[in-house]
């Protein structure tokens, strides 16, 4: 018997005996092979009637869809992108007018978009939608191809973002909590008023200079009082009495408006942490922790300088032998390194001379200059607000029973703590155990009513500032 008798004769022998033993499989020829590289026949034998859900689509790609928006004042630029083609593109004026391709009910999908002023609300809808929002950080919209070859308009950007979704390499932008939102309206409402009131008091003084009077130096917040005591003619009074009476009402506002935060600051442990630092207030610790929002997102001290833009810029090829720096990048939030510089100038002017922080800035100010020695001491500063803020949410935030204090202390006044340096090794007497394990995990309880104890044991290592202690 030849080889294609064989083969026929097992062929037979199986069809013969259903319950037999499954025939060689045929040697492979070259239209076999053919016929086999092709798509397999669906059979309905010995399969089963359902199959298990997939998170998957053809060739490993989302079933989510992929979609894009260009946010406006007035225009809304839709895109739907499936594997890499465009499927559906639309202009609107309201993000309502989407409902039909985005409302409840709708297939899940992707959205992505820029980050702007409505972005959290839009954010919100979507999430409520039962879809899954991105913000993209505006800071790489290059690397997703936006605004390549001098070609920019609404519809090819939303393309350029769907593109980048459907692609999976969308560089998000972190999301602010509820909390912390409420608390940047609060401080972008306070910056308004503040910027308002500097302005009239700036127009009020080249007023009075024009018609040969100079008001005397005084800080914003008492300008009034200083305006009303000083000697001026009728004439002027009548020219800025519109400035006045305009100027009058935004300090009730702007007082009516610290009250607010300062009730925010009560209930807020991190704020009431941070406005504890040498230099630091309640609006200082509130922009920081408005921008940081959870410390634990943030690697080290220098990840946070750089998403502040208080790290020098850098342009270096060549290797590391040719290294250039520039001045800082100016990147991220400005109000907040606004408020860090700020208080790196109170630091170096108006804290104690033995102060550390201030003497390495005025090491560093001698050296390089005032301004880049503030940066410095900025940088510094915010390194040391996200250590404390980080220490904060893994120790103190917990649910425990604080110890009350002594009877001579006033637990209910804050006690700060000044270190003797930040970064120093901790002083001791002669034989005594080091005490920088001891610093490290009590270095953000100092503020808690238990600080008398914290100062105790904190003794070797800090000196207690005597004027905030009752």
């Amino acid at each position: 018997m030849d080889e294609a008798d064989s083969v026929a004769g097992g062929a037979g022998s199986s069809e013969a005996s259903p319950g037999g033993i499954t025939p060689p499989a045929p040697r492979e020829t070259a239209a076999s092979k053919q016929a086999t590289d092709l798509p397999p026949v669906a059979e309905a034998i010995g399969t089963p009637a359902w199959s298990e859900p997939q998170e998957v689509g053809a060739q490993g790609r989302s079933v989510m869809r992929s979609v894009g928006l260009d946010l406006g004042a007035r225009h809304i630029a839709y895109c739907e992108v499936r594997a890499g083609q465009v499927v559906d593109r639309v202009a609107v004026t309201r993000l309502e007018e989407l409902a039909s391709r985005l409302g409840n009910g709708t297939a899940p999908a992707c959205v992505a978009f820029e980050a702007a002023r409505e972005a959290w609300h839009v954010h919100d809808v979507l999430t409520q939608w039962g879809h899954q929002p991105k913000i993209v950080d505006t800071t790489r919209l290059k690397t997703i191809g936006v605004g390549q070859h001098k070609r920019k308009n609404d519809a090819i950007d939303a393309e350029h973002i769907a593109m980048a979704v459907d692609h999976g390499r969308i560089p998000e932008a972190h999301v602010l909590s509820p909390a912390r939102r409420e608390l940047r309206k609060q401080l972008s409402i306070r910056q308004a008023l503040v910027e308002t009131r500097s302005q009239y008091v700036v127009t009020i003084r080249g007023l009075a200079r024009a018609e040969g009077t100079a008001l005397p130096s005084c800080s914003t917040h008492n300008f009034l009082d200083r305006l009303q005591a000083t000697e001026l003619d009728g004439k002027i009074r009548a020219l800025i009495a519109p400035l006045v009476a305009a100027l009058e009402a935004i300090e009730q506002q702007l007082a009516h408006v610290d009250d607010e935060l300062e009730q925010v600051a009560k209930t807020d442990p991190l704020i009431r942490l941070c406005a504890t630092v040498p230099g630091v207030g309640l609006i200082v610790a509130a922009t920081f922790l408005s921008v940081i929002d959870d410390p634990k997102r943030f690697k080290s001290a220098h990840a946070v300088s750089a998403y502040l833009g208080l790290v020098p810029s850098e342009s270096t090829t060549g290797g590391p032998a040719k290294r250039r720096l520039g001045s800082i990048t100016k990147q991220g939030n400005p109000h907040a390194r606004a408020m860090l510089v700020q208080a790196a100038w109170s630091i170096l002017r108006a804290s104690p001379a033995d102060d550390p922080l201030r003497m390495w800035g005025a090491r560093i100010a001698k050296r390089r200059g005032s301004p880049i020695g503030a940066v410095a001491v900025a940088r510094r500063l915010a390194g040391v607000l996200w250590a404390m803020c980080r220490a904060e949410h893994s120790t103190v935030l917990q649910s425990r029973p604080t110890p009350a204090a002594p009877a001579c202390v006033d637990a209910s006044k804050t006690t700060p703590l000044t270190p003797r340096h930040w970064s120093s090794r901790p002083r001791r007497s002669t034989g005594a155990p080091s005490a920088a394990p001891l610093r490290r995990s009590l270095r953000c309880r100092a503020h808690l009513p238990d600080a008398p104890r914290a100062r105790r044991l904190l003794s070797t290592t800090w000196s207690i500032d005597e004027r905030a202690v009752s």
